[in-house]
């Protein structure tokens, strides 16, 4: 009976022990569990943001060491990524998010949207490692032989992009809005995919000069008559210069150096030196006067006005020029109307609008009155010109799609605030960024179609 009752005793003792035991490591692994102690948006420029996985880490929904945290990306999958030839699989960060052990999370998207979460970032949030480096997703290439008199094979088919697809997030095609057929392109910046290695340039249209971006070429370019390249054709090359079928151009500086020069060439017929240029024009249909606002040096614009009405074959045209700046604009919100409903990640007063932000276009007027002569202060014509421009579209769509606690779909519309414009702007020289103040509304729907040439947005 005694031993009986000792061996009872010592087991109930024995599993008493046990839960205590029990009991003590539950509290100590659900203590030792990470929690969020701070977040915040990145505020750097997109394209410094955007990353390549390295395969080490997975992507989680929270954190990774948070509790509840499930995994959207093993780290087999991760590892995928990291070696993936696909431009559509590298990262952009965008927020960062840091635990109570001192752990970076950097939260991060695919340029297709595809996967977003959470992935370990180290102990530092000086630099991207651990789960993610930096990436560069293109890389420069050569420019053409010929960088003029390019047009599209076909503008409803062949687009311009703000960006080669899925090397910045959210890339997206230009408006081409008033894009004829005869309009001609000049090629200024030529680049490659990173992972893909596929050509595109970078194109401006001569006669809207609003409208540029990038295209994409195929296997590069080639010299011949005729050159088609992805979305452009190269017309009929130009003949050799002589004397009696070219002019000239030489562009001086304030300072009367030359920094720049270039050849027009005609593509009329039986013309000799000592002819008047009069109106033709050379083998890409662009006239002697447009030739020469387009052939300008980089960093420069015209100082006046060119006379061309004299011009003859086989002489010289002299173009004064002075030394330019282009601005850009930050848009930042000063008023926030949230009564249409509460979404996650609201935006804020006093948050900046990136170009991924939102959907919008600048007129030419509006695009043009940005650059003048450097160092001078924004003349008060050209500080109009801007606000006119950006209360032209009334309201601006933003180009995200935010979900309140119920999942039903909002976006934002963005309207200027033109008051206070010129005042905020009034000691800014052209080459600085200017500030625009916005309301954003919340506006319960789901986004259409958009459209944007917001190259001009900090």
């Amino acid at each position: 009976m005694q031993s009986r009752l000792t061996k009872t005793l010592y087991l109930g003792l024995a599993a008493l022990s046990l839960g205590a035991v029990t009991a003590v490591s539950t509290t100590a692994n659900a203590a030792s569990k990470a929690k969020v102690t701070s977040t915040k948006k990145l505020s750097s420029a997109p394209e410094t943001r955007n990353v390549v996985a390295t395969g080490k880490n997975a992507l989680y929904t929270k954190p990774g060491t948070v509790k509840g945290a499930k995994v959207v990306a093993s780290k087999a999958k991760m590892a995928k990524l990291a070696n993936s030839k696909k431009s559509a699989d590298y990262f952009r960060a965008y927020s960062i998010a840091t635990t109570n052990k001192g752990s970076v999370y950097y939260k991060v998207v695919t340029m297709n949207g595809k996967y977003r979460g959470y992935i370990y970032g180290g102990k530092s949030a000086d630099a991207f490692a651990k789960g993610i480096v930096s990436a560069e997703t293109t890389k420069s290439a050569a420019l053409p032989s010929r960088t003029a008199g390019f047009k599209l094979t076909d503008v409803k088919k062949n687009t311009l992009w703000n960006a080669p697809k899925y090397t910045q997030y959210k890339a997206k095609k230009v408006s081409m809005y008033g894009v004829k057929d005869t309009d001609t392109f000049t090629v200024s910046k030529a680049a490659t995919k990173t992972r893909e290695g596929s050509l595109y340039y970078y194109v401006t249209d001569a006669q809207r000069p609003s409208v540029s971006g990038w295209i994409y070429v195929g296997n590069g370019y080639q010299d011949a008559t005729t050159v088609t390249l992805g979305g452009l054709t190269l017309g009929t090359a130009e003949a050799a210069a002589t004397n009696d079928n070219s002019v000239k151009i030489v562009y001086r500086d304030a300072a009367g150096q030359t920094v720049g020069n270039a050849t027009w060439i005609t593509a009329a017929a039986k013309t000799k030196a000592g002819d008047k240029v009069n109106d033709a024009k050379n083998a890409a249909g662009v006239s002697l006067s447009d030739f020469i606002a387009n052939s300008k040096p980089a960093n420069y614009k015209l100082n006046a006005t060119v006379d061309t009405a004299n011009a003859t074959y086989g002489n010289t045209v002299y173009v004064d020029v002075v030394a330019a700046a282009t601005s850009k604009i930050q848009m930042v919100i000063d008023n926030v109307d949230a009564k249409a409903g509460t979404v996650t990640n609201p935006l804020g007063v006093n948050d900046v609008l990136s170009a991924s932000d939102l959907s919008a276009t600048l007129s030419t007027a509006g695009i043009n009155a940005l650059t003048g002569t450097q160092g001078q202060a924004f003349s008060t014509t050209d500080l109009n010109a801007v606000k006119t421009a950006l209360g032209a579209n009334n309201a601006v769509k933003g180009a995200k799609v935010y979900h309140d606690a119920n999942g039903k779909s909002y976006y934002y519309e963005f309207t200027f605030e033109p008051e206070n414009f010129n005042s905020d702007n009034r000691t800014k020289n052209y080459g600085d960024t200017l500030k625009a103040s916005f309301k954003a509304t919340l506006v319960e729907g789901k986004l259409g179609t958009t459209t944007s040439n917001s190259n001009w947005i900090a």
